[in-house]
C-alpha cells in the first residue's frame, strides 16, 4: 500500500475518532447546559409569581383567588410546560386541566392520574425544589414547594417539555460536526501538501535515482538535502563507495590470482610436458588461461582469449574432445588430430575437485613417422 494511502487512512481514523470522542464530549455538555437551563428557567418561573401563589394560599386554601388562576393559567399556557398540577398544604387539587380534579385529595387523584415521579412526595419532605426526568419520555417533572416563614403552603409540579432543548442540541451537534469537518479539512490540506512535498515528493526522486544508478559507476545522482532523505541518500552513496571498492579489490585480487596460476601452471608445464608438445589450459568457458607457446586471436572485451581462436580447421575434433573430456573429469582422453598443419595426438583431462576452479588441460604432441611420441 501506498504511503500517501496509509497516511489518508490513519488521518481519516484519527480523524473520526476525534470528531466521535468530541461528539460526546459536546453532546453531553449541550445537554447539560440547555437541560439546567430549562429547569432553572421554569423554577425561576415560578419564584418570581410565588409571592402571589403563596398569598392567595395563605388567605384561602379551599379555593383558588382570580390572581392565583391567572399565574397559573399564564404557566399552562407556556409552551414548554406539558402538564400542571396545583396543590394546597392539604394535598388537595386547587387546579388541574381537568376541572373535575379540582378539590380532589392528592391520594385519590394519584388512583385517577398516574404521576411519572415522586417529584411531589420528594419536595414536600424536603422543602425544596425536586427536579425528576421522566423516563422514556422527554419531560421534567419539576415540583415546587410554596412555603411561608418555613411552613409549605402547597405544591406547584410542573412538567416541561424538552423538546426545543433536544431541537436546540440537535441544531449544535450538526453545527459541531460541519465546524469539525471543516477543522479537519483545514488541517489535512496542509499535512498532506508537507507528506507530498517534503516526504513522498524526494522520495520518488530518490527511487528514480536509485533506478537509474550504472552499474558502470556506481553513483547515485541525487541532491544533497538536510533531512532524513538526504541522509538515507548519503547512506546509499556510501554503500556504493564500497560496493565499488569492494568490487576494485576483488579485480585486483582476480588478477593477482590469476597470474599466480599462469605462474604456476608455467612451472608445472614446464616440467613434465616436452618443448616440442603444445599446452593450452582453458577454464569452464572454454577460454584461453594459459599456453605454453604464442597465439594470436581476437580477444573479448573481458581480456580472454576463446579456445576457437586457437585451434585451427580441426577445432571440431578438439571441441569433441574437450566435450568428452568434461563427461569425464579427472580422466585422460585422447585423439588424432592437426594442429597448425602438423599430425598430433592429442590429449584432454578435465580436471575437477568439488569447491575448486575447473580447469582443461589440453596437449598436443606431434606425430613421427612410424612412431607416436
Amino acid at each position: 500500500m501506498r504511503l500517501s494511502a496509509k497516511w489518508f487512512m490513519w488521518f481519516t481514523g484519527i480523524g473520526i475518532y476525534v470528531m466521535f470522542l468530541g461528539g460526546i464530549f459536546y453532546y453531553n455538555l449541550f445537554k447539560w447546559t440547555f437541560d439546567e437551563k430549562l429547569k432553572q428557567e421554569a423554577i425561576d418561573m415560578v419564584r418570581l409569581y410565588a409571592p402571589t401563589l403563596i398569598n392567595g394560599l395563605s388567605k384561602n386554601q379551599s379555593a383558588i383567588s382570580m390572581d392565583e388562576y391567572d399565574t397559573v393559567t399564564r404557566f399552562a399556557k407556556d409552551d414548554r410546560v406539558a402538564a400542571l398540577l396545583y396543590l394546597n398544604k392539604y394535598g388537595e387539587v386547587r387546579w388541574f386541566k381537568d376541572p373535575t380534579k379540582i378539590t380532589e385529595t392528592f391520594d385519590q387523584f394519584q388512583k385517577e392520574v398516574t404521576l411519572p415521579t415522586d417529584a411531589i412526595e420528594q419536595a414536600w419532605l424536603s422543602k425544596s425544589p425536586i427536579v425528576r426526568a421522566v423516563p422514556n419520555v422527554p419531560l421534567y417533572d419539576i415540583a415546587i414547594p410554596l412555603a411561608l416563614r418555613g411552613d409549605i403552603m402547597g405544591i406547584l409540579d410542573i412538567q416541561v417539555s424538552r423538546e426545543g432543548v433536544v431541537k436546540v442540541i440537535n441544531a449544535a451537534m450538526q453545527k459541531y460536526a460541519v465546524g469539525a469537518v471543516g477543522v479537519l479539512l483545514l488541517l489535512g490540506i496542509p499535512l498532506y501538501f508537507f507528506l507530498h512535498h517534503f516526504v513522498l515528493g524526494p522520495l520518488m526522486s530518490l527511487r528514480d535515482a536509485i533506478e537509474s544508478i550504472s552499474f558502470k559507476t556506481l553513483e547515485l545522482k541525487f541532491p544533497p538535502r538536510a533531512d532524513e532523505v538526504g541522509d538515507v541518500a548519503v547512506v546509499i552513496n556510501t554503500f556504493l563507495s564500497k560496493v565499488r571498492a569492494e568490487i576494485a579489490n576483488a579485480m585486483v585480487k582476480e588478477k593477482q590470482r590469476g597470474a599466480a596460476e599462469a605462474r604456476w601452471w608455467q612451472s608445472i608445464l614446464s616440467a613434465i610436458v616436452s618443448k616440442n608438445h603444445r599446452a593450452i589450459v582453458v577454464d569452464e568457458d572454454n577460454s584461453v588461461l594459459f599456453t605454453n607457446f604464442s597465439v594470436t586471436g581476437t580477444v573479448t572485451g573481458d581480456g580472454k582469449l576463446h579456445l576457437l581462436d586457437v585451434i585451427d580447421s580441426q577445432q571440431q575434433d578438439v571441441l569433441r574432445l574437450v566435450g568428452v573430456a568434461l563427461d569425464r573429469p579427472n580422466q585422460v582422453v585422447e585423439a588424432d588430430t592437426t594442429f597448425k598443419g602438423d599430425a598430433c595426438h592429442v590429449k584432454a583431462v578435465h580436471l575437477e575437485e568439488e569447491g575448486e576452479l575447473k580447469r582443461t588441460l589440453i596437449l598436443f604432441e606431434p606425430k613421427q613417422v612410424g612412431a607416436r611420441i
